[in-house]
This record gives structure tokens, C-alpha cells and sequence, in this order.
């Protein structure tokens, strides 16, 4: 019975919501305490003649001490103390189900796009935190019960293609120079809009090559088809690399001619109008301006092909909610979208979840301005970094065994560091203190995850034996075992990874107060079979709340 369950139970002898229950400050005042005036004015008494009578009642009650050992009244409040019984519990029951956390279905079907790259720029430190929220988000989905479809949406059809191929055309240099050349893209790309922003009139020149990409036609639409798959090839690169994979894969250039369909459509239902040559959705009824949809060249914008997009997910797999993960930069854009397709007659939710920037120590990041750090360039300096500090701690390791270690640590690094943050604030992301041992980093968690393995390596676990721990110490930490399911739900209800990163850290560092204050191995056999029953149920929930992250833990490091 997990802290849920028990709260459920507590609820339906009681009378009360469970969630009426919060936890009190310090665990000397109880483990679970409840407010009693609203249910005390219910009753027409006194909160805190309500309170003692009915601690008196549940003190007697067989049902209620089954799982506390007492309730007591503290004037308008009931405080509940947990039972040694129920404290074993928590323990077998993790030992006995390693899924310990996880939810039977819900019956939900949802559908959650993330990863939407653009083709011909840079895939930066900036997009590694959409694709570790967006997964995360997976991830809390799945273990809460919902059927996930995931799928990116590829932006090969925007104006960055258009000048990317411009200035390729205009620098044969890129076509000699040596490395990946989907890593070449983003530099040309960055060249260009530096050239374009500081010679405006040679815009024109693009313009036509992205009418010329659009028409499927000419030199231009060659050399687009051929970088294209570059930039495609690149992303599998990263995504294989950081263990993602997508249920399907759309593109903008396959979805721009229904979407134009689309539009023909929504204008003749006035849903869309002409607005000096362009098509537009006035939205200001609503409150949300106006949305430019096909400009008055006759060339299509984001809406177009996201019309047909969003009919292509409903025809396909009929979810309950459609998700969309792109930062708040385009907050508004996602309100009038999702209005248009309201009007449209979409029933079904749609929700933008939308997250804060990925800045450097030394400020903001451009794609167009180069001023980045790019994922290859990310991961060989983290890797650098590792290496070294695992290098230190293992002389006697091998330089392959040190390379694959550092790797796995470099990879969770990278997610942790764009989870532990709440979505809606900044991240500065610091290679130097990421990468600590020490502090709130994942090497922290790692560390203390590979010395309890250590120790369970030491002896074999035998069968539990209920009643023995009774440390102050041991007690903390079943509680917070007991809340790894709470904590997993909110975060999913919130799509807050955040939540989750701050469990794993805090129940690392009860784990390393633990480890430090107790005689684990040289305890008496009973006690010391009850400690490492504690310990392996801890690595457990350690391991799946990290894997609720899109992270696997070192069993040594």
C-alpha cells in the first residue's frame, strides 16, 4: 500500500476527500495530518471537539491501527503516526514489484509532438531541451496509464531552408569543407542571416528560391532535396544518440498542399479572409489579433501545414488530446492555431506546453547570430570533462571502460540539467557545475546509486524480515519511498519533470546520510538482511525515477 492507497483508505473512514490530507512540518508532529473545520462546521461542531473525538474513536479502530500506530488530536487538527507494519510494507512492496510507481491504464489515447527541427541550422543545446522535456513528458504519460503516440513534426519547408540553399549556391566553399554535413547546414545557415540582416535587399533572392523549393521544381529544389537529407540524417544521429525514437515522422513540405486545401476550405466558411493580397484568421473577437496564414506572394506560413497536420493525427490515430511541445516564444501562435481549428470544428483538447530559454553563462544563443554551442560541440566538451574526472577516480579502469562510463554520465548530464528546472524558468546551463559530483547534478545521484549497488553486491538478499527497522533515520526514508508514486503522478498532472529530478536528489541525499550514520554490513544478520532489504528498495525507486527522466543509472562509477 503506497502513500496514495493509504491516504484513500484513511479518507473513506474518515469521511473526507483524500486529498484533504498534507504533511506536517516535522515528522515528530506525525506523518499525515488533516484540517478539520470544514468537515467539523459540517457537523455543526467544534473543530477541535471533532478532532478528539474522533482520534479517540480511530484508536480504537482495528481497520485504522492495521497501518498507524495512533491519530492524535492537536486542537483543530488530526495528526496520524505510520505503524512499523505499515513501513515494511512500503518495503516488501517495492521488492516485490520493481514497477513500483506505475499506474494500470487509463484509457487514454494521447498524441505529443516534440523535436520539431528545422532543417539546414544548427541542432543546439537549445533543442536538447525540448527533446528531454518532450520525452519526459512521455515518460510521466506511459507511467500514469496513457497510450502515447509520439511524433515530430520536421519544419524542411520554412524560409531558414530557402536560405540556407541560397547561400550554399553562393559559397561552393561548403561543398569541400570536411565534416558532417548536416553540421555544415547550421553554419552556412547562421552566415546567411547575418549577410540578410546586413543586406536586406538581397531578401528578394531568397524569396524566389523558396518559391522555387515550394513548386517542387529547378536547381534550387534539387539542392534543397539533397541537403534536406543531410539535416534528416543528423537528426537520427542525435536521437539514436540520446536513446529517442518517434512513432512517426511528418514534414512540413509533405503537409503544405492539403493545407492549401485546407485554407480554400476555411475561407469559403469564413473562417479565413483576404487581407491586402494575404490570408489571414481575424482573431481579435477572441482576443488573439490576427494570424497570418499565406503571405500576399502567394507563399505559405506555419498555419498551412499545420491545418493538414492536425487533421492527419485525428484521421490517424483519434486521441483524446493532442500535445505540442515548442517553447513559449510561440505562446500566441498555439492559442490562435488552436482556436482557428476549434472554429473549425475540432472538439477534441488541444495544449501547448510550452518552456523557457537555454541560455550560456555568457548570455543568449542565436542560431542566426552562430553565437551557440552546439549539441556535437556540447557533448565533446562534457565528454573532455568526464573523462578526466573518471579518469582520477579509476586508474585501474580501461580507457574503453572509462570512454563508456563517461558517455552514459555526459548523456544523463544533458537531460538532468534540462529537467531539473521547471519548464516555465530559464536555464543557464553551466558545464562546469553540471558536471559536479557534488551538489544537484546527476553525477551526485549516479555516485550514490553505484556505492548502494556496491554494497548489495556484498551480500545476497534473503528473504525480509518485518519489524526490524526502527532508526529514525530508516523511518525518513521509507517515507519518502512511500511518496515516489504521489510524486510521479503530480508531476504528470503537471507536466513538471522538475518535480521528479528534485525526488531523486533528495532521496539520493537521505540515502548518503544514511549510508555515513549506519553499520549496514556489520550489523547482526536479521538487521543487516532488514538494511539491505531498505537499500535495494531505495535503488529501485531511484532507477525509475530516473527512468521517468529518460535516464538509466551506472551500477559503478
Amino acid at each position: 500500500m503506497d502513500i496514495n492507497s493509504l491516504k484513500e483508505s484513511l479518507a473513506a473512514l474518515l469521511g473526507v476527500s483524500a486529498d484533504s490530507f498534507s504533511y506536517p512540518p516535522d515528522s515528530s508532529l506525525g506523518d499525515l495530518s488533516l484540517a478539520t473545520f470544514k468537515i467539523a462546521k459540517e457537523k455543526g461542531v467544534s473543530p477541535v471537539v471533532w478532532s478528539e473525538k474522533t482520534a479517540n474513536e480511530l484508536n480504537s479502530s482495528a481497520d485504522f491501527l492495521k497501518y498507524f500506530e495512533k491519530a492524535l488530536a492537536v486542537g483543530p487538527y488530526l495528526n496520524f503516526f505510520w505503524s512499523a507494519n505499515y513501513q515494511d510494507e512500503i518495503v516488501k512492496g517495492i521488492l516485490d514489484n520493481t514497477s513500483y510507481g506505475r499506474r494500470s491504464s487509463s484509457g487514454r489515447r494521447v498524441v505529443l509532438e516534440f523535436a520539431n527541427g528545422n532543417t539546414h541550422k544548427e541542432f543546439h543545446i537549445g533543442h536538447l531541451r525540448n527533446l528531454s522535456f518532450g520525452d519526459s513528458v512521455r515518460l510521466l504519460s506511459e507511467a500514469a496509464g496513457d497510450e502515447v503516440i509520439t511524433v515530430s513534426y520536421v519544419n524542411d519547408f520554412g524560409i531558414n531552408a530557402a536560405k540556407t540553399v541560397w547561400n550554399w549556391q553562393r559559397q561552393p566553399k561548403y561543398a569541400s569543407l570536411p565534416g558532417n554535413k548536416g553540421f555544415l547546414l547550421g553554419k552556412c545557415y547562421a552566415e546567411a542571416a547575418n549577410l540578410l540582416n546586413e543586406k536586406p535587399e538581397l531578401k528578394s533572392e531568397v524569396a524566389e528560391i523558396k518559391k522555387e523549393i515550394e513548386n517542387h521544381q529547378g536547381d534550387s529544389y534539387r539542392l534543397w532535396q539533397e541537403t534536406r537529407s543531410w539535416s534528416l540524417d543528423y537528426f537520427q544521429y542525435i536521437y539514436k544518440e540520446m536513446g529517442i525514437s518517434f512513432v512517426k515522422y511528418f514534414y512540413e513540405s509533405e503537409e503544405i498542399d492539403e493545407g492549401r486545401e485546407i485554407c480554400q476550405e476555411l475561407s469559403g466558411r469564413g473562417i479565413l479572409k483576404q487581407s491586402e493580397g494575404a490570408i489571414i484568421a481575424d482573431l481579435e473577437t477572441y482576443g488573439l489579433g490576427f494570424l497570418p496564414v499565406i503571405r500576399s506572394d502567394g507563399t505559405a506560413l506555419y498555419p498551412v501545414a499545420d491545418f493538414a497536420l492536425a487533421k492527419k493525427k485525428f484521421s490517424l490515430y483519434s486521441p483524446d488530446e493532442s500535445i505540442y511541445v515548442v517553447d513559449i516564444r510561440q505562446s500566441l501562435y498555439f492559442k490562435q492555431l488552436f482556436k482557428v481549428l476549434e472554429l473549425a470544428g475540432y472538439d477534441k483538447p488541444f495544449k501547448h506546453l510550452g518552456y523557457d530559454f537555454v541560455t550560456l553563462p555568457s548570455g543568449m544563443m542565436s542560431s542566426r547570430s552562430g553565437n551557440i554551442v552546439t549539441y556535437d560541440e556540447l557533448k565533446k566538451l562534457l565528454l573532455d570533462k568526464l573523462q578526466e574526472e573518471t579518469s582520477s577516480r579509476h586508474p585501474d579502469w580501461t580507457a574503453e571502460k572509462i570512454s563508456s562510463v563517461s558517455w552514459e554520465l555526459a548523456k544523463a548530464t544533458i537531460k538532468f540539467e534540462m529537467l531539473k528546472v521547471g519548464a516555465d524558468r530559464e536555464i543557464v546551463f553551466d558545464i562546469q557545475s553540471a558536471s559536479r559530483f557534488d551538489g544537484y547534478t546527476v553525477c551526485y545521484v549516479f555516485y550514490t546509486f553505484a556505492r548502494l549497488q556496491s554494497i548489495l553486491r556484498k551480500e545476497a538478499l534473503e528473504e525480509y524480515t518485518p519489524g526490524l527497522l526502527k532508526e529514525e533515520k530508516e523511518k525518513q526514508l521509507v517515507v519518502k519511498l512511500s511518496k515516489y508514486p504521489e510524486i510521479s503522478f503530480s508531476a504528470y498532472l503537471k507536466n513538471d519533470p522538475s518535480e521528479v529530478s528534485k525526488y531523486v536528489f533528495e532521496l539520493a541525499q537521505l540515502l548518503n546520510d544514511y549510508y555515513h550514520s549506519t553499520n549496514i554490513l556489520k550489523a547482526d544478520q536479521a538487521s543487516r538482511q532488514a538494511r539491505l532489504s531498505l537499500i535495494k528498495a531505495a535503488t529501485i525507486v531511484m532507477e525509475n525515477s530516473l527512468g521517468l527522466l529518460g535516464i538509466k543509472p551506472l551500477a559503478e562509477m
